[in-house]
């Protein structure tokens, strides 16, 4: 039985969808605003990772990734660099979908623009007031917090502290200090016709809405950045349960921040460091790797140094399959067994809240053991193994084509070597070595 680390329990729970064999999965996307950082596609790596996990136990799994379209820093670049907010959206996510091509993700669904629902959202604004949730002033529609039982059951925030350190002065006109915006007046920037007045959304009723609209009932997942535990998740899940009475989700599965030298990444520290910039250094398999390396939980400090090791690892496993591979064409060995006991293994350690840590150490196990084989079938079902292994987690091993030409120069080789020809062997060696086929 599979079981996942729930955010709403604090425990590890067993996953039983909420319709069989389907899962449906939410994860916040990026504000497109600027190009994302490293800690950003992480949450993409894992769900990535997730959906084929679920896809190979055959469940039939819808994954969508929104992306936030209209928002202050929207606004604020597009002043910045005098043009417009959507030249500003539409740069940055097609920035974003380049970047998803070169990490070779290509596993969502779906991605939602906020700018595509204003009707809805406005609709569900317009629910929650004549259910009573909901109230206007002259600057916004807010929502009454107070009258969700459980706010807080997700962040274990404590509502009266809360009132505490809320700040009242931005809306004299605010209920109470904790209400969140839910459509906010605005002068400035895009804007949106309304029943109340020209505005645009609350970022956190954005995500409730696209769920509502998209899944039509609670999901099975919902997804994203630890950061957003609080105000954002609990905030969504607040409002979906005011207007469909029902929860939001089954299960909230958050990732741990990455940081840069020990800090969070933010512009004002000068710290950021931009994912397409670690892909002009580093393979998207390496960076891949990296991440799963490290249980999706564990908060990671970044940094080019820690990318070295795996990258070596990376450029060695690859290494030997290639070699390898070359070895069994040579002598027509072909399988499609794999080593059972691995598979299990492999399967144990991902249905254990997918314990990539360790999956990386079974991958450890298989290297060493088929380094030490020479017995060709042996080879083919550790090679098929591991094959399989990294296929599932999201991460391609190139194999190359093998030529005549590379046959021919094989047997040159083996002639020389016969032939004690040592001066040739080793410089048709060399050549052999440099396509790591030996």
């Amino acid at each position: 039985m599979l079981k996942i680390y729930n955010s709403l329990t604090q425990k590890k729970e067993n996953f039983i969808p909420l319709t069989d064999n389907e899962v449906n999965i939410y994860v916040c996307g990026p504000t497109v605003y600027d190009h994302l950082h490293i800690g950003n596609i992480k949450p993409l790596i894992f769900f990535d990772m997730m959906k084929r996990y679920f896809t190979l136990l055959d469940f039939k799994v819808k994954l969508v990734v929104n992306i936030t379209d209209v928002d202050d820093k929207i606004i604020q670049t597009a002043l910045a660099n005098d043009t417009t907010e959507a030249q500003i959206s539409q740069h940055y996510i097609q920035a974003f979908f380049t970047l998803l091509k070169k990490l070779d993700i290509d596993t969502i669904d779906k991605f939602p623009l906020v700018t595509n629902y204003i009707k809805s959202i406005i609709t569900f604004i317009q629910d929650l007031m004549q259910k009573g949730y909901a109230y206007l002033t002259e600057t916004g529609v807010y929502f009454r917090v107070h009258l969700v039982d459980n706010y807080g059951s997700l962040s274990k925030q404590d509502l009266t502290k809360l009132k505490k350190n809320a700040r009242k002065e931005l809306d004299p006109q605010k209920e109470n200090v904790e209400d969140f915006i839910l459509w906010k007046k605005t002068e400035t920037g895009v804007k949106y016709e309304s029943p109340w007045f020209l505005g645009r959304p609350g970022w956190h009723t954005e995500c409730a809405v696209m769920i509502k609209d998209i899944f039509k009932t609670t999901i099975d997942i919902h997804g994203g950045g630890n950061d957003l535990k609080f105000p954002h998740h609990e905030n969504e899940q607040a409002q979906f349960l005011a207007s469909q009475n029902k929860p939001l989700t089954n299960f909230f599965v958050h990732i741990g921040r990455v940081d840069y030298q020990e800090q969070k990444m933010s512009k004002s520290l000068n710290n950021v460091v931009l994912a397409k910039d670690v892909l002009k250094d580093f393979d998207a398999n390496v960076i891949k790797f990296f991440f799963l390396s490290h249980h999706y939980l564990q908060p990671i400090n970044f940094s080019y140094e820690l990318l070295l090791p795996i990258q070596t690892k990376y450029h060695k496993i690859v290494h030997t399959l290639n070699k390898n591979h070359f070895q069994l064409k040579m002598n027509h060995t072909k399988t499609s067994n794999k080593k059972l006991a691995y598979l299990q293994q492999f399967h144990q350690l991902m249905q254990n809240d997918f314990d990539t840590p360790n999956v990386v150490t079974l991958i450890d196990q298989i290297i060493k053991e088929l380094n030490k084989t020479h017995v060709l079938t042996e080879m083919s079902e550790l090679q098929n193994t591991l094959l399989y292994l990294f296929q599932h987690l999201g991460i391609s091993l190139p194999l190359k084509t093998i030529t005549p030409q590379d046959v021919t120069l094989y047997q040159k080789w083996l002639q020389a070597r016969q032939n004690k020809d040592f001066k040739q062997a080793d410089l048709l060696r060399k050549l052999l070595e440099e396509k790591s086929f030996i």
